[in-house]
């Protein structure tokens, strides 16, 4: 899997509980899917001159299964689970540093999305090919 994200869980982050709330582990996993699409396709919000494709999430499976709190460092790794004709399946870890615990998991699937008739399109061959180097093979631990 690759390393995708750093992030601090900082105080204003929190929720009336004192731990991460919702919308952090949101903004996170979001941030680290862009570096993971650099990583794999070389892909930037920018980098299509055209404008005319993006990746678009279309599903989010999130388990929480340790607590953040503020002030904890996290890190984010990422790998494909799953290459589909029009979509990629994007397994993510939230890991705590200073605990060692795995904080959340999130499994997304995005498509391929062309921006002027706003519907999934199928993945070329060639992105196909970047994408194979980073499927990773998904343990029944990797969602509990």
């Amino acid at each position: 899997m690759n390393l995708v994200q750093k992030s601090v869980a900082h105080p204003w982050m929190c929720d009336v509980l004192g731990h991460l709330t919702t919308r952090h582990y949101v903004a996170m996993f979001d941030d680290a899917a862009y570096h993971l699409l650099y990583k794999v396709f070389g892909w930037t919000g920018s980098s299509d001159a055209d404008g005319k494709i993006a990746w678009a999430d279309v599903r989010h499976v999130i388990n929480y299964q340790a607590e953040v709190a503020a002030g904890d460092l996290l890190e984010i790794h990422a790998g494909l689970n799953k290459i589909g004709t029009k979509s990629i399946t994007i397994f993510y870890e939230m890991r705590n540093l200073g605990s060692h615990d795995m904080a959340a998991t999130l499994e997304c699937t995005c498509v391929l999305f062309d921006l002027e008739t706003r519907k999934a399109i199928k993945i070329s061959e060639e992105l196909r090919d970047l994408a194979s180097k980073h499927l990773i093979e998904k343990t029944d631990s990797d969602s509990e």
